[in-house]
């Protein structure tokens, strides 16, 4: 058994995660902010990560972290006010640093700690009014790159980069037939993501199943990054 922490296990991506975990039979450690839910298998904690915070409820040893709050704000860059991108970025970037800054004594502790964060596929692909998520999911693959080099040996960091996830955040993109339908003819594999496509890559690079892999951006979606069909 291992002791996880998953930061925004509430809901999408970090609730499937965190029950994907639990059902291996480890420790998880969630937290949550507005959705309040909770788990049988699952310890959760409220946190706001827009607000100083601390972690004092995790064990002395922590054997990985994924970070997973996260904002779909799609809009053409002209109607964008600069401080929706602060915004944003306190949310995704500046929320996952204080996670990590906390977390790591106990990840550290373990020898063999390992950090997920997420990133986006709009980050090295480029679509149409993804600018504001695109700017902190790419500062998210920045960080994730310069912390694999810094942490290494002893805690290992990768990001994984969805395409569209049928996910709460995704909602509006996805709440009839022919949305969804048309999302999926953009992908090779004809479908849009599920929370569990990504939690299940998640889980792997949280694992000692992935010990010999740090620094990598994972693409998970559908094909869309890399073939064209």
């Amino acid at each position: 058994m291992k002791n996880y922490l998953v930061i925004g296990a509430s809901s999408g991506i970090g609730k499937a995660l965190a029950e994907t975990l639990a059902a291996k039979g480890h420790q998880v450690y969630g937290t949550y902010n507005n959705t309040e839910v909770s788990h049988p298998s699952i310890e959760y904690h409220h946190l706001d990560v827009t607000q100083e915070f601390n972690l004092d409820f995790l064990p002395e040893s922590l054997d990985g972290m994924a970070y997973c709050p996260g904002s779909i704000n799609l809009l053409p860059f002209k109607r964008i006010k600069p401080e929706a991108f602060v915004e944003d970025f306190n949310l995704q970037v500046t929320g996952a640093i204080k996670a990590i800054q906390a977390a790591f004594p106990a990840l550290k502790k373990s020898g063999h700690g390992s950090i997920v964060l997420f990133s986006t596929v709009a980050v090295q692909t480029g679509f149409n009014f993804h600018s504001q998520v695109a700017v902190s999911k790419g500062a998210i693959e920045g960080l994730s790159k310069s912390l694999a080099a810094e942490f290494a040996p002893s805690v290992r960091v990768n990001t994984i980069a969805p395409s569209l996830t049928d996910t709460p955040l995704a909602a509006k993109m996805l709440d009839k037939p022919e949305k969804k339908d048309a999302n999926a003819q953009r992908h090779p594999l004809k479908r849009v993501g599920e929370a569990e496509d990504i939690a299940h890559a998640a889980a792997f690079l949280l694992s000692d199943n992935s010990s010999w892999v740090t620094g990598q951006v994972l693409h998970v979606d559908g094909g869309m990054s890399t073939l064209k069909v």
